[in-house]
């Protein structure tokens, strides 16, 4: 049993760093806010690291519309 608790962890440690590290490589390194991938990883983001990343790509991209998730509620202002 604990093996298997060991292997879960594992598992869900690995995915917190690959899909963390993908969300921060769009966030930080895109070369266009609108990213499918980065996008959706953005969404799915926690509400307090969503708004520090919508923030850093406003700061990156500061002419551009917002992409989905980062939007207010008119759809062109960044949150």
């Amino acid at each position: 049993m604990q093996k298997l608790v060991q292997l879960v962890c594992v598992g869900l440690i690995a995915a917190a760093v690959i899909f963390g590290g993908r969300w921060y490589m769009y966030v930080a390194n895109a070369e266009s806010p609108y990213d499918e991938v980065g996008i959706a990883l953005n969404g799915y983001a926690p509400a307090p690291l969503r708004r520090w990343g919508c923030h850093k790509m406003q700061a990156r991209f500061p002419g551009q519309l917002p992409p989905y998730g980062c939007s207010g509620p008119d759809g062109r202002n960044w949150i």
